[in-house]
């Protein structure tokens, strides 16, 4: 990763490693199997978005946008394969999972850091 995009998707990354650590935190007082959850979806969500990553900016090269395209599209079908079988899995290994925390976490971590990144990333400092 060289690129500024992929400077963003490891400061992506990076806030959403934050924020899991921080609704983990937030879920503890609801009881085991709620911050058990919380920390499934988040984990889930983090290793997807690295797996994303990894495949779209490894080796990058600009002069070849098409390339690009089709990794991206690539990358992105490997993450929805990955994200439905961990959760498959999930549910299948572990008992008591509170599934509508697990889904909630995992739609947290994945839009609120991206929204905090896009908002920071667009200011200049003067």
């Amino acid at each position: 990763m060289q690129q500024p995009d992929a400077f963003r998707a490891g400061k992506i990354l990076q806030i959403q490693v934050v924020f899991g650590l921080a609704l983990v935190v937030f879920a503890l007082p609801f009881g085991g199997s709620v911050a058990l959850s919380v920390l499934l979806g988040a984990g889930i969500c983090l290793m997807a978005t690295a797996l994303l990553a990894a495949w779209v900016f490894r080796g990058y090269r600009a002069q070849q946008p098409e390339r690009l395209v089709l990794r991206f599209y690539s990358a992105e079908t490997a993450k929805i394969v990955f994200v439905l079988g961990s959760f498959g899995a999930v549910y299948a290994v572990f008992e008591g999972i509170n599934v509508p925390a697990l889904l909630g976490a995992y739609f947290m971590v994945q839009v609120i850091p991206t929204l905090i990144a896009a908002l920071f990333g667009n200011r200049t400092t003067k």
